[in-house]
């Protein structure tokens, strides 16, 4: 899987998640981001990681205009993927590309496809044939087995699961340490929950908990 060139990039929310992209881009040999664009007028002004938190959403055809040609989200989630769909369609429309990062100690099969602006985290894993769409993060330590396909904007959080052929929709979140079993269906903007064992198909727009997986 060959790197893309990173070009000059900015940062679409400046919280936690944006650190470790920070971390990622800087470890990884892209180029350093421009600046990071966050509503909270709090952090106006200051420094994430060396990165300057420049002001909201409104500066971004003004870093276009100075020489910012891609973007990464660097908001994460906790179950509502939507702000972060929102963010990847600014940068879209500020005809931005979208900058796919992967983690230099991350295990990314070169027979998996990664979607524009997919983000593959410290020590997580990709496996052969695995589909990332578009905006997905797969996070810390997350595991991915082959043939498994997840949609635009979900969320695989940290220390998951997906065992073979699972197929995850549009916008869905699989919580921290979750497993999902081989060969399940998760929604769209489904969320399973953190330590879940998901071995039942999991409706769209459905919440699941515990072990084995059941709905909220």
């Amino acid at each position: 899987m060959k790197k893309e060139d990173a070009g000059t990039c900015v940062i679409l929310g400046g919280g936690g998640h944006a650190c470790v992209l920070i971390d990622s881009l800087r470890a990884g040999g892209y180029v350093a981001p421009l600046a990071i664009l966050d509503h909270d007028s709090a952090r106006w002004g200051t420094e994430l990681l060396g990165v300057r938190i420049l002001g909201d959403d409104d500066l971004l055809p003004e870093l276009a205009e100075r020489g910012a040609d891609c973007f990464v989200v660097g908001v994460g989630s906790t179950g509502d993927n939507r702000p972060r769909q929102r963010l990847f369609e600014l940068g879209l429309s500020h005809n931005l590309r979208p900058l796919t990062i992967i983690h230099p100690s991350a295990v990314c099969s070169q027979w998996a496809i990664l979607g524009p602006g997919s983000q593959v985290l410290p020590m997580s894993v990709v496996n052969a044939r695995a589909q990332v769409g578009a905006n997905v993060i797969v996070n810390s330590a997350a595991v991915i087995e082959h043939d498994c396909v997840l949609g635009d904007h979900a969320h695989v959080a940290t220390g998951a699961c997906l065992a073979s052929t699972v197929q995850v929709g549009i916008g869905a979140h699989i919580g921290a340490g979750a497993t999902v079993r081989q060969c399940i269906n998760v929604g769209k903007w489904a969320i399973v929950g953190a330590g879940a064992v998901v071995v039942r198909d999991v409706l769209a727009r459905t919440t699941v908990v515990g072990v084995p997986a059941r709905p909220v």
